[in-house]
């Protein structure tokens, strides 16, 4: 009789000692994985799109006369800006056209005793843009076409006005500052060509006057 009851306790305690040697020996289902933070992804920055700004510096440069010779000009420059930007990879092609108010002007008494000044009132320039974007960087060269005034007087005669189309070429850095806006500096050779201010200048003709002048100018500018 006691062996029976002691084997009748044996079969009963064999399952729960063999259920956690089991289960020890058990894979599981899914293994668990270390948690890796996702990184945060920053995407390239972006030249693309059309932008307004202003843009303002200082000029120098040189008129021409038949009848003087040389006159050096110097004077400020301020105005606006508009452009449209397109980027492939990290070039950047853009067009960009601006519109200045200028000061550049200068005087001689050489041939001219009562004193005679060249000046340019204003400005325009439609240029190509051409780029390599370092990220928010962006160095460029440019180069188009220039429009503005020519003006040259001589005290006791009439003076002279003419519009004249020309020509520019530059280089500069534009670089983004913060949200949509960027800041940017460049240099322009500007080269307006001449014209014949005759007997509205002096008493000789032909007197033709040319005018040619380098930019300097600084500007911000408002991506859109």
């Amino acid at each position: 009789m006691r062996r029976m009851l002691l084997a009748g306790l044996v079969a009963l305690a064999a399952p729960a000692l063999a259920g956690p040697a089991a289960a020890a020996d058990m894979t599981p289902r899914y293994p668990q994985q270390p948690y890796v933070k996702a990184p945060i992804y920053n995407p390239a920055f972006s030249w693309t799109g059309f932008y307004l700004g202003l843009n303002g510096g200082g000029g120098w440069g040189r008129s021409s006369w038949d009848r003087t010779g040389d006159i050096d000009l110097s004077g400020g420059v301020i105005g606006g800006t508009a452009g449209f930007n397109w980027q492939s990879g990290q070039v950047v092609f853009g067009i960009e056209g601006d519109v200045d108010w200028s000061g550049v002007s200068g005087t001689t008494t050489t041939f001219c005793p009562t004193g005679c000044t060249a000046k340019n009132d204003w400005l325009g320039t439609a240029r190509g843009r051409v780029g390599y974007s370092f990220d928010r960087f962006l160095p460029y060269i440019t180069g188009g076409l220039a429009a503005g005034d020519m003006r040259a007087t001589t005290p006791g005669f009439a003076g002279a006005t003419q519009t004249n189309l020309g020509w520019t070429v530059g280089a500069g850095v534009e670089a983004a500052i913060i949200a949509n806006w960027s800041a940017k500096v460049e240099y322009l050779h500007v080269d307006l060509g001449n014209f014949n201010c005759g007997f509205a200048c002096g008493p000789v003709t032909p007197d033709n006057v040319s005018l040619r002048e380098d930019l300097v100018r600084g500007g911000v500018n408002y991506r859109f």
